[in-house]
């Protein structure tokens, strides 16, 4: 199957925002201090909730962006 360039693009760069927003959101949720994250220094279920998604959005987000930079580069070697 070959991606279209614009399709591969897209991937590449659903890649790299997802990596953007998600760096970001833990970053905000390890420094909480409205109580949600963290109680009494622990981490709570909203923490571990919120970590677990950001973790599986690391990992899809490579594997997608990874697929749409194979696109480009299958494009690259037939043009």
């Amino acid at each position: 199957m070959k991606l279209s360039r614009p399709v591969s693009w897209f991937l590449l760069a659903f890649g790299v925002w997802s990596w953007v927003i998600w760096v970001t959101f833990v970053k905000n949720l390890v420094k909480d201090s409205s109580g949600l994250a963290f109680d009494d220094g622990h981490p709570t279920a909203y923490f571990w909730v919120h970590l677990t998604l950001a973790v599986v959005s690391f990992v899809l987000g490579t594997v997608i962006g990874a697929i749409g930079l194979r696109g480009l580069r299958a494009l690259r070697r037939t043009s």
